[in-house]
């Protein structure tokens, strides 16, 4: 698939560095190792295959467990952990904070940003709720809130705040304490009061309403909340694409709707397949329900066609700020054939295209040499670099309106 490099310029920075030695003397004359570490951008997929290596289950391959998480820390710096209450939290009182905890440790180690989702959402609710008034279920939604986004902060502060909010109040596949909710306080209501708690849980935090539905009524929703007042950080779109991929130009009709908020774009759970599509007719993905899915040579190759051709429409639009794949490996949500990774850890064509667009293509790794006074200039993708000469480095942050800069390089240790 042929791009031009000018689609992705505002994704680079160019800033002018003054680069000296620990004892603060100018490196005159130097070619300087510019490596870049981290994109800004946000590479992500769901991190389900983290949190298993993580806190593996009792019997469970731990050599294929880290394969697998070595494989997905060599591609993503972003990562969504599943806080789905009922699963969270399956007896009243008794979180499994620890846990979720451990995997957003082990990714912040690897330098990966971790996101949570979702703090309320109507599905995979805690059943223990129904036995609550709805006044008292609100207050105990808005506790869970203020405890998770509290236990968490530092460690997770990007967060799905709600989820699938346009069928919420109608969702009729069974009873659950949030759709109560949403009926009895109206989504606007409901979505503010969760907004609110969470943001006074963690002032800094970034905090998304998230939906598959990317029709007009999910704009109308955006609006209403906005001239609410609902502090809502970013927008998030789902695509979960197991009926047929998109397409460009639904992509690009998707991206000039919810763009004109002003506010970033996510793309929060995103799966395209490489085995044969769901039927048009079924309405709700979970109702296909298939013991085998497979994925075939020709299917993947399409998958990673298609798959480059959506990370590199949304790569060049400048309100998106992250693409969150959402089954590493296949066999997950499903049973469907989903992954970059074959089931037994094998890599798709998928996973080598995509590696080699974040960590080559849309990468920065050169040379360059300081004048008379040590200065030089440095391009690149916005992100987090390394500067080294000789055995002395530092690290150095590469941002938006980055003009000039001071890096000491110490000697590595």
């Amino acid at each position: 698939m042929t791009d031009t490099a000018s689609r992705y310029e505002h994704r680079k920075s160019t800033c002018k560095v003054r680069i000296l030695d620990a004892r603060r003397n100018a490196l005159a004359g130097t070619a300087v190792k510019v490596q870049q570490l981290k994109h800004e951008f946000l590479f992500g997929c769901g991190a389900f295959d983290v949190l298993a290596a993580a806190s593996p289950f009792p019997g469970a391959d731990r050599a294929f467990l880290d394969e697998r998480a070595e494989k997905w820390f060599a591609l993503f710096n972003f990562g969504t952990l599943p806080f789905y209450w009922g699963n969270f939290e399956p007896e009243e009182g008794k979180p499994r904070t620890e846990m979720l905890l451990a995997a957003a440790r082990m990714m912040k180690d690897h330098g990966v940003t971790a996101k949570g989702h979702p703090l309320c959402w109507h599905t995979v609710c805690a059943d223990w709720l129904l036995k609550y008034d709805t006044d008292t279920i609100l207050k105990k939604q808005l506790a869970r809130i203020t405890r998770d986004v509290t236990d968490f902060k530092g460690t997770i502060d990007i967060w799905d705040a709600i989820n699938e909010v346009v069928i919420m109040p109608n969702f009729d596949k069974y009873d659950n304490a949030v759709t109560r909710l949403c009926r009895k306080f109206g989504r606007s209501g409901l979505v503010k009061d969760v907004f609110n708690a969470a943001r006074e849980a963690n002032p800094g935090g970034i905090f998304l309403i998230n939906d598959f539905n990317t029709t007009v009524a999910y704009e109308v929703l955006i609006d209403c909340l906005l001239d609410a007042g609902v502090p809502i950080d970013a927008i998030g779109i789902q695509s979960h694409q197991h009926q047929g991929y998109w397409g460009k130009e639904k992509i690009e009709d998707v991206l000039e709707r919810f763009s004109r908020f002003g506010l970033p774009l996510h793309f929060t759970e995103n799966t395209i397949i490489s085995g044969s599509p769901i039927p048009p007719e079924i309405e709700d993905l979970n109702d296909w329900q298939v013991k085998d899915w497979p994925s075939t040579p020709e299917y993947e190759a399409r998958q990673a066609e298609q798959l480059e051709e959506m990370y590199r429409t949304l790569f060049a639009h400048p309100q998106v700020q992250a693409i969150t794949g959402w089954d590493f490996a296949d066999g997950a949500w499903l049973n469907a054939p989903s992954g970059l990774l074959r089931k037994d850890n094998s890599e798709k064509p998928a996973y080598t295209m995509l590696k080699n667009l974040i960590r080559k293509e849309w990468w920065t790794d050169c040379t360059v040499t300081t004048d008379e006074q040590g200065y030089a200039e440095v391009h690149g993708f916005k992100g987090t670099y390394r500067l080294q000469a000789g055995t002395a480095s530092a690290q150095f942050v590469l941002a938006d309106g980055s003009t000039q800069d001071t890096v000491v390089l110490e000697e590595n240790t």
